[in-house]
Order: C-alpha cells, then sequence, then structure tokens
C-alpha cells in the first residue's frame, strides 16, 4: 500500500511529459488515476473513449437562465494525442484503472477570467514570478524565449525518471511559497480533496496528473485534510459564483466539441500551451529527430508551392546549420528552436524588422517575414478533430437539423431568396439568427443592409467548416432551440450596451439585427437596461438616429414581425423622451454632426406628426406615454431662445411649420422665420435657413412672402456678409431636391425681372471656380475699381 500519491507536475500538451505520463502508468498500475479536468464530467467519461479523431476538447458553461440576472461562464479543456492528460484517459483505460477527473467546473469564480483550462499558468497574478524564473535561467544557460528554455531542459528526450527529477525541481522553484490567487486556491482545495479520497479507499496506488504549478501545493495540502469517504460533490450554484442571489437559475453543462490545432496555437499570454501543435504531435508519433525533419520536409513543400526561396542548395544548408547549433547548444538531437533558427538562417536574405516569431509570446507581429509565417503555419498545423458519430449532442443541433430539414435549407449550398415570398422570408430569418450567432459557414452575399431598407431579395452563401459544428456546440449555451439561442445571444448584447461607448448607434444595429432575425420578445430586464443605459446617453444625433429607426420598425416593420413589438415601443418612449431632454439643453452643434443633427429634429417630427394625425384611443394604444404637446412646447422655447444655435432654432421653428397643416396654432407671432433670420449674423443665417428649409421645405418654398422676404434678405448684404453667409446659405438649399431647386431659382428670377431666362442660369455650373471664389474675386474687383477711381483712372 502507497503511503502517498504519485504526484505528476505537467506542461500541458508537451510530448516529454505525455511520455512521462504513459510511463509512469504502465510501470506502477495505479488503481486511481486523478486527472485535472472538469468533476463535472466524470459520469461521462466514457464519451471520451469513442472513436473520435482528434484534437477535441470539453466545453463546459454556466449561463444564467435569464439574460442580465448573472454572470456567463465558459471554459475548454482541450485535447490532443501528445497532452499528457490524454494519455493519462488511455493508459488508465488500458490497465482497468478508475479514472476521474478533480478540478473544479467551469462556471465557478475560480474560472472567471480562464478561457483555456490547461494553460500554462492558472492566472495573470503568477505571470511576473513565472518570467523573472524564466528569464533568470535563460540568461543563466544563454537560451532566449521561454518555449527554447522549455525545449532545452525537458524536450530533449532524456531518461523518464531524470525528466520526472527535472520537472519537480523545475516546478517547485516556479510555484515557491506563493500562495496563488484565490482561484488557485480553491481549484487546490478540490483536487486536494479528491486525492483525499483515493488515498482513504486504501485499495491501490493513486497517480495525480496535473499543471506542474499545482503539484507542490497538493503534494502539502491533501495531507493536512480530512477523510473523505466519499467522492466530492460539486459545489452548489451559491458557491460558484460570487453575485448569486436566491432567485437567479442557472444552466450548466458540458459537451465534447472538435477542436483544431490553429485554434490550440492561439491562445496567447498566460493562456498558452505549448507552441506548434502540429509539430508536437510528430514529436510523440516520430520522436524527436524525426519530427524535424519530417517538419523541414513539409516546410520545404509549402515554400515551393507558394513561390518562395527553397532551393536545393537551400535544403543543404539548413541540415548542416542545423545540426552545428544543436552541437553548440549543447542538445543531444536539433530541437524545435534549432530546425527554425537554421530555416531562418539559411532562407532568410534580408534583414529583418521584428523578432523571430518563435523568441516571443502571443501573435504574430506585422512585418514578419513571409518565409517565417508559413513556416510557423505549417508547425502549427491545419488537423481538425471530429467527434464519432454517436457521441452525445446538446439539444441545439438536433433542433437546428430538423428546422433546416423543415425549411429546405441545404448546407453547403448557395440559396437566393425572394423576401415577399412567405416562405423565403422564413427561410432569412433562420439564416440572420444563425449569423447572430457567428456560426463559420454562414455568409450573405447580397442582401438587406437594413430591415425597412426595401431591397426584397437575398443571396446566401453556405458552407461547413470544421470549425462550424464546435461553434453550434458552443452557442448551444444560449438556447435549445435556434431561436431561443439567437434571442438569448442578441439580449446578453442588449444588456453589454450600458455604459460603452456609441451605445446608441449600437442599439440601432442590433434592433436592425432582431428584425432581420425576426425576434421581437425581449425580456423585462433587457427593457429595464435599455431605459437606464438611454436615459445617459448624451448625444443628441445618436439618440434621433435611434428614434428614427425604432418607430419605422415600430410602426412599417409588419413584413419583418416588427410592428408593434413592445422592445421597440419601449425604445421610442425613452428615445423621445431622451431627445426632447437634450433639445432643451442642447448649445452650439458641431458643423461636422450638423445633418445628424437636422435628422434628430426629423425623427422627432415623424413621431408627433404621428401622434398629431391618429385619433385619440388609438393614439393611447399604439403610444400610450407620449405627449405631442411636449415636442411642441419645447420646439417654441427653442426656436425663441437667443441663446441657442442658429441651426437649432431653424429646425425648431421648420419643425413647427410643417405641423401647421395637422395643428394650426403651433407658431406664435414672435417667431415667424423671417424674423428670426432677420436677426441673425449673417454668417449663422445660413445654418438657420438649412434648418428651416430641412424641415418645413414645402412650406417655406411654395410661400411667396418667404421667397420675396429672404430676397430681400440676402440682396441687403453688403459684399463682406455675403460673403461670409454663402457657404452655409448653400448648404441650406442643398436640402432641396433639384425640382423644387428649380421651382425656387425660377420664383428668384422673377423677383429680378429676369423671368425670361431659363432656371439653369441660376443653378447651373457657370465656370470651374466655386461660388465663394467667384464671391470673393468680385469682392477683390470692387477694390480694385474702388483704387482707381482715387487715381483719377476710372
Amino acid at each position: 500500500m502507497n503511503k502517498s500519491p504519485e504526484i505528476i507536475g505537467i506542461r500541458h500538451h508537451s510530448p516529454a511529459c505525455a511520455r512521462l505520463v504513459a510511463a509512469r502508468i504502465n510501470t506502477l498500475k495505479p488503481r486511481y488515476v486523478l486527472i485535472e479536468g472538469p468533476m463535472d464530467f466524470n459520469s461521462r467519461l466514457d464519451e471520451l473513449f469513442l472513436p473520435h479523431k482528434l484534437p477535441l476538447a470539453i466545453y463546459s458553461y454556466g449561463v444564467p437562465q435569464q439574460p442580465g440576472q448573472g454572470v456567463r461562464r465558459g471554459s475548454w479543456s482541450p485535447f490532443a494525442e501528445h497532452s499528457p492528460e490524454w494519455q493519462a484517459l488511455q493508459q488508465a483505460r488500458a490497465i482497468k484503472a478508475e479514472i476521474r477527473f478533480m478540478d473544479l467546473p467551469a462556471w465557478h469564480a475560480a474560472f472567471a477570467d480562464i478561457a483555456n483550462r490547461y494553460a500554462d499558468l492558472a492566472d495573470a497574478e503568477q505571470q511576473q514570478r513565472a518570467e523573472d524564473f524564466e528569464q533568470a535561467l535563460s540568461q543563466e544557460l544563454g537560451i532566449q524565449g521561454s518555449d527554447a528554455l522549455w525545449d532545452r531542459l525537458f524536450e530533449d528526450q532524456c531518461d523518464v525518471r531524470e525528466l520526472e527529477q527535472r520537472l519537480s525541481h523545475y516546478f517547485e522553484r516556479l510555484r515557491g511559497e506563493v500562495p496563488g490567487s484565490q482561484g488557485n486556491q480553491d481549484r487546490e482545495a478540490m483536487m486536494a480533496r479528491w486525492i483525499r479520497w483515493a488515498m482513504d479507499q486504501r485499495d491501490g496506488a493513486v497517480l495525480v496528473v496535473c499543471g506542474g504549478y499545482h503539484a507542490p501545493a497538493l503534494m502539502k495540502l491533501w495531507q493536512n485534510l480530512p477523510s473523505e469517504e466519499h467522492e466530492p460533490e460539486l459545489p452548489a450554484i451559491s458557491q460558484c459564483f460570487d453575485d448569486w442571489q436566491g432567485d437567479t437559475q442557472y444552466t450548466t453543462g458540458s459537451y465534447l466539441v472538435p477542436y483544431s490545432y490553429k485554434r490550440l496555437d492561439a491562445f496567447t499570454g498566460y493562456a498558452s500551451g505549448m507552441p506548434s501543435p502540429a509539430f508536437q504531435q510528430w514529436v510523440w508519433e516520430f520522436g524527436l529527430e524525426q519530427a524535424g525533419l519530417y517538419a523541414f520536409q513539409r516546410i520545404l513543400e509549402r515554400l515551393r508551392k507558394l513561390n518562395l526561396p527553397a532551393s536545393t542548395a537551400d535544403m543543404g544548408a539548413v541540415y548542416l546549420r542545423v545540426q552545428a547549433l544543436a552541437r553548440l547548444r549543447g542538445h543531444q538531437l536539433p530541437l524545435r528552436n534549432d530546425w527554425l533558427d537554421a530555416m531562418a538562417g539559411s532562407l532568410v536574405k534580408e534583414a529583418m524588422d521584428v523578432p523571430l516569431p518563435w523568441t516571443y509570446r502571443g501573435p504574430l507581429r506585422p512585418g514578419t517575414e513571409p518565409i517565417l509565417v508559413q513556416m510557423m503555419a505549417v508547425l502549427a498545423g491545419e488537423s481538425h478533430g471530429k467527434l464519432a458519430n454517436n457521441t452525445p449532442r446538446p439539444p441545439l443541433l438536433i433542433s437546428l437539423e430538423l428546422e433546416l430539414e423543415r425549411l429546405a435549407i441545404t448546407i453547403p449550398s448557395e440559396v437566393k431568396l425572394d423576401l415577399l415570398k412567405p416562405e423565403d422570408r422564413q427561410r432569412s430569418r433562420a439564416l440572420h439568427q444563425l449569423l447572430l450567432l457567428a456560426i463559420p459557414g454562414i455568409h450573405c452575399l447580397k442582401g438587406v443592409g437594413q430591415a425597412m431598407s426595401g431591397e426584397m431579395s437575398e443571396h446566401w452563401q453556405l458552407r461547413a467548416p470544421l470549425e462550424q459544428v464546435a461553434a453550434l456546440i458552443e452557442a448551444a449555451s444560449y438556447g435549445a432551440t435556434l431561436s431561443d439561442a439567437a434571442l438569448a445571444k442578441l439580449e446578453e448584447a442588449l444588456l453589454e450596451l450600458h455604459g460603452s461607448q456609441g451605445m446608441v448607434v449600437a442599439l440601432v444595429k442590433l434592433l436592425n439585427q432582431a428584425a432581420l432575425a425576426g425576434l421581437a420578445d425581449f425580456s423585462s430586464r433587457v427593457v429595464e437596461q435599455l431605459t437606464a443605459a438611454v436615459s445617459q446617453e448624451g448625444s443628441f444625433e445618436d439618440i434621433g438616429f435611434a428614434l428614427e429607426a425604432a418607430h419605422t420598425l415600430y410602426r412599417h416593420g409588419e413584413s419583418v414581425g416588427m410592428q408593434g413589438s413592445a422592445i421597440l415601443l419601449t425604445v421610442i418612449q425613452i428615445t423621445f423622451d431622451r431627445a426632447l431632454w437634450l433639445c432643451e439643453s442642447y448649445g452650439s452643434v458641431n458643423p461636422a454632426d450638423s445633418h445628424r443633427h437636422i435628422a434628430a429634429f426629423q425623427a422627432i417630427r415623424l413621431v408627433t406628426l404621428d401622434l398629431l394625425a391618429l385619433p385619440d384611443t388609438d393614439r393611447n394604444t399604439l403610444f400610450p406615454a407620449l405627449e405631442a404637446d411636449r415636442a411642441l412646447t419645447v420646439w417654441q422655447r427653442k426656436a425663441a431662445s437667443t441663446d441657442a444655435d442658429p441651426l437649432s432654432r431653424g429646425a425648431a421653428l421648420g419643425a413647427l411649420l410643417s405641423l401647421n397643416d395637422t395643428h394650426p396654432d403651433t407658431i406664435s407671432p414672435i417667431a415667424q422665420p423671417l424674423a428670426l433670420l432677420a436677426t441673425l449674423a449673417a454668417n449663422k443665417m445660413g445654418d438657420a435657413l438649412s434648418g428651416l428649409i430641412a424641415l418645413a421645405r414645402h412650406h417655406l418654398t411654395q410661400d411667396l412672402i418667404f421667397v420675396h422676404g429672404l430676397n430681400q434678405l440676402v440682396t441687403a448684404l453688403d459684399d463682406e456678409d455675403f460673403l461670409l453667409a454663402l457657404p452655409a446659405m448653400r448648404g441650406a438649399f442643398a436640402w432641396l431636391p433639384p425640382r423644387e431647386r428649380g421651382e425656387f431659382a425660377r420664383q428668384i428670377l422673377e423677383l429680378h425681372q429676369a423671368g425670361h431666362l431659363p432656371v439653369s442660369s441660376l443653378n447651373r455650373e457657370m465656370t470651374a471656380a466655386t461660388p465663394q471664389e467667384i464671391a470673393a474675386m468680385q469682392q477683390a474687383e470692387k477694390r480694385a475699381l474702388e483704387i482707381l477711381g482715387q487715381w483719377g483712372l476710372v
């Protein structure tokens, strides 16, 4: 009977550690094999031994049943054939040992910021200590890069016993006496309980496989724990979520998902494991020496295929160089970095502006040599896993298959949809729901940019990339059906808007996506959060943008299933209220925002006009909390305020004028358009005119009194004032469509007794010079004539 467990600290996805684990299990023949992994999966361990194609991963999640009531958590536990955890599973199964995963579930607070359970380090707090330790060791050995250091110390295929001693000493120095973060302490407490339980069974040896960072702590912790007669139970939900409230319900689960080498290689920083998974697999399959030669062969084939430099002479130079580097560095066999350094030295002919990719952690830096990019791609590999046919799947995948069959959608295919047909509209909604879930392989080549754009056709390209199944399994945490999952994902995105920059613009985008996907029913939590978020938005222009989009969908969105939607009514009510508050308090307007500023007035006017046109009963049904009179009052005060921006004053007065037909008493004598323009400086007149014409062009341009009065105001300007007023005046008349602009020009010609001239004489381009340049030249000409007159020359 062993008095202590054998705890093997490993680096995840290390072939050397996998070799050690396999050897020790075959030698020790333990009764219990405990592995760092999600303990909630223990009842389903048999799924791991189905005939899968590696790599694969366990995706575990814990999500609130009601969006916004708690936090979502999820993480991956990836396995490749060369992973020590995978070899522990296989070898333990072969000797009929009892296998248990001994780590906390992914929804525990210990995994709050951990996407990859098998990270090199479990938290960022330990990263600096690890970097200091590795840097000191690298300097001592003359090695650059932590991965090169690891290869030098452990991947040189030394004797198994020597490897075990090296690893033990290395991880003891790496961990020291540091207790670790709270998350690490919680995880190690649970792992220690499992060790205590296995030891208390007293019917065979116990072997533990865990990340090397945890091994020194576990060796001490398990001995100080009380006896464990029964297997440790999953912690209660209340223990997993720090902010848990009694009425919050969570859905938890774990499923196998197909994985890929590229995804395995994508983690960076302290979340990363061993780099170059394809190379590590070749080491596992062929041994270190053959793996290097095979990698070199694959890289040459790829470079030649891409017409990058890789001649026979280069090939010989690489081989000679790698042997020399290995001997110089004291390596028994060329390691991964020896091959990479040799190929870089022989194949890269120019000076480099960025470091070699294998000397640092993280994504490749911009400016990396194309040859080096291809080298790293070959070593990362392109293998994708595939689950066995009888692997349990989450409900979403099953319901999706039935839904696609019902809608006659085949993947892969190309689909053209006529949105005027009800059956095609249903297909479009399903595909947009897949887009909301960010499922790979679903591409809209041509479609509706906005839900109410009037575009009635879509062209979709549907593919089935290998990563699609994994993405669908991960999306299953949002719901059991496609519409439920898409709605939950959309609600999550809406809840995340609170306090974010560009919140209102993002809100409109999400509402548009909801309309395209046919999602209209949202939880009360989302409505409350949206109300709070909009109430803090300070951009009048953004609020107006959201109001216009929501009103259009609410009143005319029957074709997309959004007409009368409760969420849209809420958005209209809160944005209408907020827009009027901001309208009243708004100061100067940035010239770059002038069009959006006017558009916000137009949005308020659109809703107000709708309110005034509806009978009282319909108004109370459609817009129970909106008051048109409030908008009229705000506009009257705005138009009369001398402190307000002229653009805002003109827009407010234009809005009042545009409602005269439905509400004749909206204009007070003090706020007539000509009177407003007459009180403004020349350089501000055009701004106010822009607001007036943009909001009330039909009333003003057809009113001869206004046209005559405006003509008098303009002709009364002296040359300098006219030059100041001209740019904004031109901007104001740009709000007129060509036909109305021509009619306005005709009226001006008649006022100047030039009605015989064609309208084009005023609105056509007479010269390449701009109107501002023409006015400036006319002013210069007048001054020149004045000077000549003073000299008696004219």
